[in-house]
């Protein structure tokens, strides 16, 4: 055992505190997620899955862990001031991994469609929760099941739709209210139940920011079950800072016919490491998968992910783009399952890459594993710099180096920003990123909390 020992040890000795405070229907399944994490421990870099990140390294720092949930103190809406304007959403808070109750004004939901806590709704919480994250597979998902106490419910019944884009501003924030002392390093652990019953659509924006200047490890686990003929969209964003560390894992179920498009932006942030699991389960369904990264300093993102494709007619198209600079590290590691008897299949894996400096780093791994023989598959990868030639004929018509190469690198970014469906974002992710290639992003004027 290595780092994973202070967790068991901690376990072990607030277990009944932390049963406490959260809903029976977490608490039902936490006890075999912590056999699970005993069982597996943090997985090494000989692992296939793990192999561009070391997890265990992550874990080794002794943060701190909010059990007893004290209240924290900020007002999210001063939190919210800084990069991301709000975007004509029905606009929600989750501070650290605590939904935030407080009365604020929010936009009309039409009837039955539900966001709020998980502790408040038990009877969905049961049917769903912890369904499709499987303990067993991941020493990271069987952590957050074992410690997380709260988290985020979204419901849609049958053929419902949520005109208005739902936006969850994710705050990280380390001082407790009342506390003696200043939490020197946090450890949140956030969870996301997301429901669509049978022709459901609505679509959904999380954006993550850190309102301390303080070391943060944030582990999340978000469930997603798309019903037949419903449909999805998921954008996450991350816009925190070089001292905060990101472990988000996505598993998302669709059904016959069903639409999900899936989106992960990196903006600004320390280490992540983002892990998609899609899995079709019914015939017809489509996904679309698109990722942009930008790094830079010693800043370091890994997506990886696996599409599974279990039925007949599926479609799934997969697009990341990283543009890494100084010494940054990025990795991408995609992976198409087609099993037995899913004919037709319709697959497209794709990742092109910018390294700015020979110090950049950038390791990618394209996979197909094909069990059927009526399917169209492909899949590629490119790894390059940026085009000499091109620079040169912008600088002969007056355009300064360092401009063209902002040209350029947005340029290239901009194909997968460009796909987006929110049209909102959309436009406001264009500004953010020629900000972020400018240096400008995160030193917005009159913002405490970025100081």
């Amino acid at each position: 055992m290595g780092s994973e020992q202070q967790y068991i040890e901690l376990y072990e000795q607030t277990r009944q505190m932390i049963f406490d405070h959260a809903p029976e229907a977490m608490n039902v399944v936490r006890d075999q997620a912590f056999e699970d994490f005993k069982a597996q421990g943090f997985p090494s870099k000989k692992v296939e899955r793990y192999k561009y990140t070391d997890i265990q390294k992550l874990f080794v720092p002794d943060y701190g862990v909010n059990i007893n949930r004290l209240q924290i103190p900020v007002d999210p809406y001063e939190a919210f001031r800084c990069d991301v304007p709000n975007l004509s959403t029905s606009l929600y808070f989750v501070v650290n991994d605590m939904f935030y109750h407080d009365d604020k004004p929010k936009g009309h939901l039409p009837e039955g469609v539900i966001v709020g806590s998980l502790r408040d709704y038990p009877e969905l919480i049961a049917k769903y929760y912890a369904k499709q994250a499987k303990t067993s597979d991941d020493a990271v998902t069987a952590l957050n099941t074992m410690l997380a106490q709260d988290g985020m419910l979204v419901y849609v019944p049958k053929h419902v739709k949520v005109d208005r884009a739902i936006q969850v501003i994710n705050i990280l924030k380390a001082t407790p209210q009342n506390a003696q002392r200043i939490v020197p390093d946090l450890m949140v652990n956030r969870r996301v139940l997301i429901v669509l019953e049978e022709g459901a659509e609505i679509k959904m924006l999380f954006c993550d920011h850190a309102a301390d200047d303080k070391n943060f490890l944030a582990t999340q686990v978000i469930e997603a079950y798309v019903g037949n003929n419903a449909s999805l969209d998921l954008y996450c964003m991350e816009e925190t800072h070089h001292k905060n560390v990101r472990i988000s894992n996505v598993y998302i179920d669709q059904q016959r016919d069903s639409r999900v498009n899936h989106n992960v932006i990196t903006l600004h942030n320390g280490i992540t490491r983002n892990k998609l699991d899609l899995t079709f389960s019914g015939e017809g369904a489509e996904c679309q998968c698109y990722g942009c990264v930008i790094a830079d300093k010693q800043q370091h993102v890994d997506n990886n992910t696996l599409i599974t494709h279990k039925a007949a007619h599926c479609t799934s198209n997969e697009l990341y783009k990283y543009v890494l600079d100084d010494q940054s590290t990025g990795a991408f590691a995609g992976k198409v399952l087609v099993e037995h008897g899913a004919q037709k299949t319709s697959s497209q894996m794709t990742n092109q890459n910018l390294t700015a400096t020979k110090e950049a780093r950038m390791y990618t791994q394209p996979m197909l594993e094909i069990y059927a023989d009526d399917v169209k598959c492909a899949h590629g990868s490119t790894v390059g710099q940026l085009n000499d030639a091109a620079l040169f004929y912008m600088r002969q018509r007056g355009i300064s180096l360092n401009e063209a190469k902002l040209l350029l690198q947005n340029a290239f970014i901009n194909e997968v920003i460009d796909k987006m469906q929110l049209e909102p974002l959309r436009d406001r992710l264009h500004y953010l990123v020629e900000k972020r290639f400018r240096g400008e992003l995160n030193k917005c004027d009159g913002c405490k909390l970025c100081k």
